[in-house]
């Protein structure tokens, strides 16, 4: 679907003001009368930034204007499938294209790789792997899919299923294409979670495969203060709605295959 050109310039309007923004509450300004002087613009335009920036988990609210995020918190599920959903969309439709007719595919729990499941409804001919107990129940009711829950303790935030007994059970198998949920993504350091249990799992799923493909809107390019890491093999795939070519071009120099979809936007209206 084209975007008119508009729209267009409105968004890269939009996203310029959010990055000149985030770069004057790091650098100390965080009051919205100072951030609307700086910027020229209208404070209600500036609550309004922060609002969508704060849900984004870029910055912290706070009264009278806002601070950097210096620290990282998960974000319960039924949050995260609230946030940046357009680009989550996209890279789920995207990556369902790699997806093979046949053979076996790990598919990781999270909003984003929902997505992904939500194409593989109706398909024949696959086994899928999860540690997703939403992903696993919607795609229950697939006839032509072997469905595969990966056994273990579950996490709280993302339903995820980790621990010994999920490392033990992926270990059996060897998959086509792990595809990969994450809570931030390095070209070098590969993918950040909350903790070592989620990373572990990531660790061991893309081991197991013959490709591995990371799925990550573009708030997950900064990896922040992710806490657990874990290595992706050499040549992995990152799906992501990502534009900005100077981050995209430290994946692409590290032999990351980059991917890059276009979000369908839901219209802003600025102050």
């Amino acid at each position: 679907m084209s975007v008119p050109a508009g729209s267009e310039s409105m968004r890269q309007s939009t996203r310029a003001r959010h990055d000149e923004l985030l770069a004057l509450i790091r650098s100390g300004t965080t009051r919205v009368e100072d951030l609307a002087e700086a910027l020229a613009i209208s404070e209600s335009t500036v609550r309004r930034d922060l609002a969508r920036l704060g849900a984004e988990g870029l910055v912290t609210r706070t009264y009278g204007g806002a601070s950097p995020e210096s620290s990282f918190h998960e974000r319960a599920l039924a949050e995260r499938m609230r946030v940046q959903m357009p680009a989550k969309v996209a890279i789920g439709r995207r990556a369902a294209e790699l997806v093979p007719d046949d053979g076996t595919v790990f598919v990781d729990a999270g909003s984003t790789t929902g997505q992904l499941a939500e194409h593989l409804r109706g398909r024949s001919g696959l086994t899928v792997l999860t540690r997703g107990l939403e992903v696993a129940l919607l795609l229950a009711g697939s006839p032509g899919l072997d469905v595969v829950v990966i056994g273990g303790s579950v996490t709280t935030k993302s339903h995820g299923l980790v621990g010994p007994l999920t490392t033990v059970a992926l270990e059996r198998f060897m998959v086509d294409v792990a595809f990969l949920g994450v809570d931030a993504v390095d070209p070098l350091d590969g993918v950040g979670e909350a903790t070592a249990l989620e990373a572990q799992v990531k660790e061991v799923a893309a081991r197991r495969a013959r490709r591995t493909v990371v799925l990550a809107d573009s708030t997950k390019l900064d990896r922040g203060a992710v806490p657990a890491w874990a290595p992706l093999p050499a040549g992995w795939t990152l799906v992501t709605d990502g534009q900005d070519e100077e981050v995209l071009r430290r994946y692409r120099d590290a032999g990351v295959v980059v991917e890059t979809v276009e979000a369908e936007q839901q219209p802003t209206v600025d102050g």
